[in-house]
């Protein structure tokens, strides 16, 4: 198998619509070979244009109800990229899209592979050095490893943002310069797909535009989704949390000794005893990715290293289904393998990617100027005099 292992640094700044088009310019071969990927899949199960125009138009009224500046920036990227706002609200709302569209097809078998993921965070308290480590193996489509990009986004209203994601979207994996972390994972259940509601890639882009760690967490925690889906949260000063996210309704998983190790089924028994998860007969392996990583950094608690990180994100028991899945067919004949290991420190403004890693263990290195608020030793945020 013959892939790029690199990961281009888009930077952007300016408006919406100008960061848009600096983004879709610098992009312009990776977003157009996203786009091409996901209507490859879309044709081949007979779905037609004019029903995704459709189901994106139905997404975008959304969006711009939930801010109106998205659909500006995607409009920017379209125009940078010389492709459609349809093919951009596609990158953007894959999942819902290609799942939506799905349901319009009667009789037609489920085409969509799970977009797994197992995420690690660990708060402050025990870590090696006193800072949040927060990490995460992307397992999705193995040709996303040519589109995947790490885009900087310098902001005049707000904090700016560092976050991997496909080239074309507006966030998946990231910090802000703030301090405020996130990553995702699948989750599936018998709730999703029943409203329209925010498409994720949006979500996780606006908590990464929040300076306020209360405001980011409502975020995720208030607005509606189309599906399910898990989102870990970090902060910089020592504050860890876990949503497991219905479409309606958000569920809590607190840190155990410090750490949350989430893969892609439901942890939280109020959640297990309110809705019936979906996910796990395509990935049953889930059920002993965030064991075994939890396994191999809890004898380490107050000592872990962003190594110890990686060593167990590169776990690779029962390979090819494993924390680290190498390049195998999935269950629907797909190619699918971890695409990228993301391992980002908010205090030092790091973030590392690694393509491909069952193939490949080196890493390559991005930053971001941070802008975080100081703490006395008493534990108070320091206040500037006016």
């Amino acid at each position: 198998m013959s892939m790029p292992l690199d990961c281009p640094l888009i930077e952007v700044s300016g408006t919406p619509l100008e960061r848009g088009r600096q983004y879709g310019e610098q992009a312009v071969d990776r977003v157009r070979k996203g786009v091409g990927h996901y209507s490859e899949q879309i044709q081949r199960n007979g779905l037609s244009q004019m029903d995704l125009e459709a189901i994106t138009d139905k997404f975008a009224g959304s969006i711009a109800t939930f801010g109106q500046h998205y659909i500006d920036e995607m409009k920017g990227i379209a125009e940078g990229a010389g492709i459609s706002f349809t093919d951009v609200m596609l990158l953007n709302a894959r999942t819902e899209v290609l799942k939506m569209a799905h349901r319009r097809q009667k009789g037609a078998g489920d085409f969509i592979d799970p977009d797994g993921c197992t995420g690690v965070l660990v708060l402050p308290s025990a870590s090696n050095d006193g800072k949040l480590i927060h990490a995460q193996n992307w397992d999705w489509k193995a040709e996303c490893a040519e589109t995947a990009v790490v885009l900087k986004i310098r902001r005049d209203d707000g904090p700016d943002i560092i976050t991997f994601t496909e080239a074309g979207g507006l966030a998946r994996t990231g910090f802000n310069s703030a301090g405020i972390s996130i990553s995702g994972n699948y989750l599936e259940s018998d709730r999703d797909y029943r409203t329209l509601g925010v498409p994720l890639s949006v979500i996780r882009r606006n908590m990464l535009e929040q300076r306020q760690l209360a405001l980011a967490m409502q975020s995720v925690y208030a607005t509606a989704k189309s599906a399910s889906n898990n989102i870990i949260m970090g902060h910089v000063h020592g504050f860890g949390l876990n949503f497991e996210c219905a479409p309606n309704e958000s569920f809590l998983v607190h840190p155990t000794d410090g750490l949350i190790v989430h893969a892609n089924h439901f942890q939280s028994p109020v959640a297990l005893a309110k809705l019936k998860d979906c996910g796990i007969a395509n990935m049953p392996d889930s059920l002993y990715r965030d064991t075994r990583v939890h396994e191999l950094l809890r004898d380490k608690v107050g000592s872990i290293t962003v190594e110890h990180v990686k060593k167990a994100l590169w776990d690779d028991f029962e390979s090819p289904f494993a924390v680290c899945r190498p390049p195998r067919k999935s269950m629907s004949n797909n190619l699918t393998a971890t695409v990228a290991m993301i391992v980002m420190q908010p205090a030092t403004g790091t973030l590392q990617v690694s393509i491909l890693p069952a193939l490949n263990t080196s890493f390559f290195d991005y930053s971001l100027t941070m802008d975080v608020q100081a703490i006395n030793q008493d534990g108070r945020h320091q206040v500037e005099a006016a």
